[in-house]
């Protein structure tokens, strides 16, 4: 799937119940990527392989493409000038299983995301 496809559908499927939920009182349609990078970066990783990077002070997730290309689909959550600097790669069984995870009920929202990805990709 192009990048570009993958990035508009994904926008189209964020709402209120895909994002970290101590931010769900403050999610809305003017800042839709609030609270939905971790599970995005899981969605694009589906799709387009490669490895999930996290930056440890903003607790930002996003993507590095097996040709090395970085993408960032929920960067804009931020205001501008915003630094993200990249502190590790982490496993997906880690965003999904830790006990972190657990409490922001980030496996739940990843489901509800890639469901409705796959769906408007009509897989």
């Amino acid at each position: 799937m192009e990048i570009a496809l993958l990035e508009r559908i994904i926008n189209e499927s964020w709402d209120k119940n895909t994002c970290y939920p101590p931010l769900s009182d403050e999610w809305n349609a003017q800042n839709p990527a609030l609270g939905q990078c971790a599970v995005t970066a899981l969605v694009v990783q589906d799709y387009l392989g490669g490895e999930l990077l996290y930056c440890r002070h903003n607790y930002h997730y996003w993507n590095r493409l097996p040709d090395k290309e970085e993408i960032d689909f929920t960067k804009e959550q931020f205001p501008k000038g915003t630094i993200i600097c990249l502190d590790e790669i982490r496993l997906r069984e880690h965003i999904l299983n830790s006990q972190a995870a657990n409490e922001s009920k980030t496996p739940v929202r990843y489901f509800i995301l890639k469901m409705r990805v796959d769906r408007r990709a009509n897989l």
